[in-house]
């Protein structure tokens, strides 16, 4: 994405379809910066916003299936419930975002995207990759990342608390700094060849009754 950007003005009230096809079409030769724009249960499948940026933005329960995010950038939005099936969402930013109960299911991602700060809490991730993503401060708690891919990437400040990893890959992730709950006997085959801290190491030895000394 080049460093020229474009910024649309907010309609007032719930912004339509139409208006954000103006906005990204209308006389415009360079990505578009949406700026404090109310897209609640906005339907935009299948529109094009890739290196688009959007601050402060409100989208609950908006439908962004089968839209292009290729290098979008997200800051301090609030995105919850909102459908992201089949989005292209590959090396997308997002950056003190709620994207609670988000479904991104089967998104595409040459890139996987990174995320700061942001609120994934039941979110529905399932297959999506990570793969040497840098993932800060990030709350997973309760999401569904059955096959997601973690191989390689760094969890700093996160929470995979009570989240559905099943068959999810970490080899080489770097979990040291994550939050990953009561770890039992169970879990640990889901975490095959993560890196993990001597701390959590004790605590799951300790579910079977031995002491780390």
């Amino acid at each position: 994405m080049g460093d020229t950007i474009i910024e649309a003005p907010a309609p007032e009230g719930v912004a339509t379809r139409h208006d954000v096809e103006v906005a990204l079409w209308g006389d415009r030769v360079a990505p578009t910066r949406f700026v404090g724009w109310n897209l609640t249960e906005a339907d935009l499948n299948g529109l094009d916003f890739h290196g688009c940026e959007f601050v402060r933005c409100r989208a609950g329960h908006a439908n962004f299936s089968s839209c292009n995010f290729t290098e979008a950038r997200f800051l301090f939005c609030d995105f919850n419930n909102t459908k992201w099936r089949g989005t292209i969402v590959s090396s997308a930013f997002f950056q003190d975002c709620k994207l609670t109960g988000v479904q991104m299911v089967v998104a595409s991602t040459l890139m996987p995207p990174a995320f700061e700060r942001c609120l994934l809490i039941n979110a529905n991730l399932r297959g999506l990759s990570f793969r040497r993503a840098q993932l800060d401060g990030v709350d997973f708690q309760g999401a569904d990342l059955r096959d997601a891919d973690f191989r390689d990437a760094a969890l700093t400040g996160c929470s995979l608390r009570e989240a559905n990893v099943t068959k999810a890959r970490f080899e080489g992730a770097d979990l040291r700094d994550a939050d990953l709950g009561s770890l039992q006997l169970v879990d640990a085959s889901r975490f095959k060849g993560a890196i993990i801290s001597k701390k959590q190491a004790g605590e799951l030895l300790s579910g079977l009754g031995l002491k780390v000394v």
